[in-house]
């Protein structure tokens, strides 16, 4: 046990080094959708001294996200095609744990699957490749860095779905900027990480809570993380921790300049921290104001360490290469992606999962180190095997004074009047 307690020590370490460590060259968005920003000419390569194949991943950020042009004609008479199957929103399922649960979900035969992603053609080709049936899901348009787009999104998801309600919402998307100097913006001047994590999902789950009003046993799930709840090895013991403070950045508009939520000067790797912070925060409030009058499920989840995922694209390649080995090995939290999306399935799927406000997490939830087990790896700390739980929150993500504020506040920077909320 003490072994691994130093280890867990040191990659706090590590973690915390690399993510004081800026990047080199300007401030870049490694990107999902490269092909597509390159062709419609919004942005150019990088001219740095970087390898080659780093040219080819990196844009410079556009100073606008979601163009006219990138608006998407509503796709209608889906109702057929949807049948008698639960409809079942996720976004980000272009890649990771968002494509991993649309496949798991699409294996059940139980579940239709609107993949909401930034990224069309990509997710139509994924879907394809991993042998999504091709009647088992429809990929629409939406970009959470900007509000207009969650807006254009909910108009066309209505469409398309006619009269048919959703019965889940999955809120998985999520951008992870921990080596950026500076912040990035979304098209609505909120810092990106706070903006599409946060801001986005708070809006759009909002736009969604009337409809799914008229589905039996509907269920909204906002993906949480260990990263921000300080009652875990992860977010506890690795810097720097999740702290919303007064929230004075919020009360101040959380528009550009201001990045942080507390009002302090930008450090990428708190401001994920902080947005997950909010979105845990909001399931809970979406629990106390919704579920008795709505009949909806509210929860949260932590899958487990991804080690392997694209969030973390932007850390060095020495780290992308170590973590995985350490978190699967060492501590015990690692978790691959297709188990990963099993697990979110899950919280949609099993009806064991059908109560709200609950903070669901697998094999020890990550509030301690892994423990030897007999085949040699660690067990325990939220990774790989386990039963599905009620897991705990920390203090801090259950403060309801700071949450009611949060939401206060969010209800303001993302424009929702009585009408979109009736």
């Amino acid at each position: 046990m003490v072994r691994f307690i130093s280890f867990a020590v040191a990659a706090a370490y590590l973690a915390s080094v690399d993510a004081f460590v800026p990047t080199p060259t300007r401030q870049l968005v490694s990107t999902t959708s490269t092909s597509a920003r390159l062709t419609n000419g919004s942005s150019s390569l990088t001219r740095s001294p970087t390898s080659l194949s780093d040219m080819l991943t990196q844009t410079e950020l556009p100073e606008k996200i979601y163009l006219p042009k990138d608006k998407e004609t509503a796709k209608v008479l889906g109702g057929v095609k949807i049948g008698n199957r639960k409809l079942t929103v996720i976004t980000g399922a272009s890649s990771g744990l968002g494509l991993n649960t649309a496949i798991a979900l699409s294996k059940t035969g139980r579940h239709f699957i609107v993949m909401a992603c930034r990224d069309v053609e990509k997710a139509k080709r994924v879907a394809s490749e991993n042998g999504m049936p091709e009647n088992s899901y429809v990929v629409m348009k939406l970009e959470l860095g900007s509000l207009k787009s969650v807006r254009d999104f909910v108009f066309n998801l209505k469409a398309f779905k006619s009269s048919r309600p959703v019965d889940n919402l999955i809120c998985n998307a999520a951008v992870y900027r921990p080596t950026d100097p500076e912040p990035a913006w979304t098209d609505d001047g909120f810092e990106q990480s706070m903006g599409i994590n946060h801001f986005g999902h708070f809006l759009l789950a909002n736009l969604m809570v009337n409809d799914m009003s008229k589905a039996k046993d509907a269920r909204m799930c906002i993906v949480g993380s260990i990263t921000g709840n300080t009652n875990t090895v992860g977010g506890g013991l690795v810097y720097p921790r999740a702290d919303l403070g007064d929230l004075s950045g919020f009360e101040q508009g959380a528009k550009k300049p201001i990045a942080m939520a507390d009002g302090a000067p930008f450090f990428g790797a708190k401001a994920y921290k902080d947005a997950k912070v909010c979105n845990m925060m909001t399931v809970s409030e979406l629990h106390r104001r919704y579920h008795d009058s709505t009949g909806i499920s509210f929860s949260s989840m932590y899958p487990g360490c991804i080690a392997e995922t694209a969030l973390f694209r932007e850390k060095r390649p020495w780290f992308r290469k170590a973590f995985p080995w350490f978190m699967k090995y060492v501590t015990g939290g690692y978790v691959g992606e297709v188990e990963a999306g099993e697990r979110l399935a899950q919280v949609v799927d099993d009806p064991q999962c059908s109560k709200s406000n609950v903070y669901w997490s697998w094999n020890g939830g990550a509030q301690q180190v892994g423990r030897w087990s007999p085949d040699g790896k660690p067990r325990g700390a939220g990774g790989s095997g386990g039963e599905i739980f009620e897991n705990t929150q920390s203090d801090a993500v259950q403060d309801r004074d700071t949450a009611i504020k949060m939401w206060d506040l969010s209800v303001k920077a993302v424009g929702l009047t009585e009408k979109d909320m009736a």
